[in-house]
């Protein structure tokens, strides 16, 4: 079974400047580099790229809503156009900072408010959609299983992964628990490991964020375990 194992990064310079981002990229098979919006700049966005450039780790976009003074975690009501527009513009802006080093963007995961937004808003999801159109070539959609920016996505023509979250706690029906709430994040290795492995069947991408505690530690846990389960870890992209 072939999985891939993504993490958030280049959303913080001290986050950086500690190696813990570097740590994370000798890990992950997927960046998901922040594209400036809710979170770092473009010469953060140069330097993630350039280092996944330099150990063959695939460049995702992580494109969110601008609000960097609530790290793109607060939902926000946009036009559809202005909101396709914005997403467009991150989109092209990372594949022309990952070409300047290299690299390429792979494809493109939603951050935040809007990932959880898109799972049933169904006009924030085609405006995403309609984001991966305007490219010259439409790069694969990471997404929640069963929401409908995937549907969507999925009938317009554009490659999809369903994404599994290791350190965070489900609702009954297959969302994610609220930050705000007691147990969303799972910080327990063990735990976070356990969950990775019972998601293989029902993902093609696994991610753990870079900002939970203990990120690098949860992360290499996954690895491992997923390894253990017997998955072949490998990058997303076309």
């Amino acid at each position: 079974m072939r999985i891939d194992l993504n993490a958030d990064l280049g959303e913080s310079w001290p986050r950086w400047e500690s190696g813990e981002d570097l740590a994370l990229l000798a890990l992950v098979t997927s960046a998901n580099v922040c594209c400036g919006a809710y979170a770092g700049d473009a010469d953060l966005m140069r330097a993630t790229c350039e280092a996944a450039v330099s150990r063959g780790t695939s460049i995702g976009a992580q494109v969110g809503y601008p609000d960097r003074d609530n790290f793109g975690r607060l939902h926000l009501e946009m036009p559809p156009d202005e909101l396709t527009g914005e997403l467009l513009s991150q989109i092209l802006l990372l594949d022309e900072i990952a070409r300047s080093v290299g690299g390429t963007v792979s494809y493109v995961k939603p951050h935040g408010a809007l990932y959880n937004a898109i799972v049933d808003d169904d006009v924030q999801a085609q405006a995403v959609v309609d984001a991966l159109q305007g490219l010259a070539a439409p790069l694969p959609l990471l997404g929640l299983p069963g929401s409908v920016s995937l549907s969507i996505a999925e009938a317009s023509g554009i490659p999809i992964v369903r994404e599994g979250f290791a350190d965070r706690a489900y609702t009954s029906d297959g969302r994610l628990v609220p930050r705000g709430e007691p147990g969303a994040v799972i910080d327990d290795p063990v735990a976070v490991a356990a969950q990775a492995v019972r998601l293989m069947d029902s993902v093609s991408s696994v991610c753990v964020h870079s900002d939970s505690p203990g990120a690098v530690e949860l992360a290499r846990a996954v690895r491992v375990a997923l390894e253990a389960a017997g998955a072949e870890l490998m990058s997303v992209g076309p």
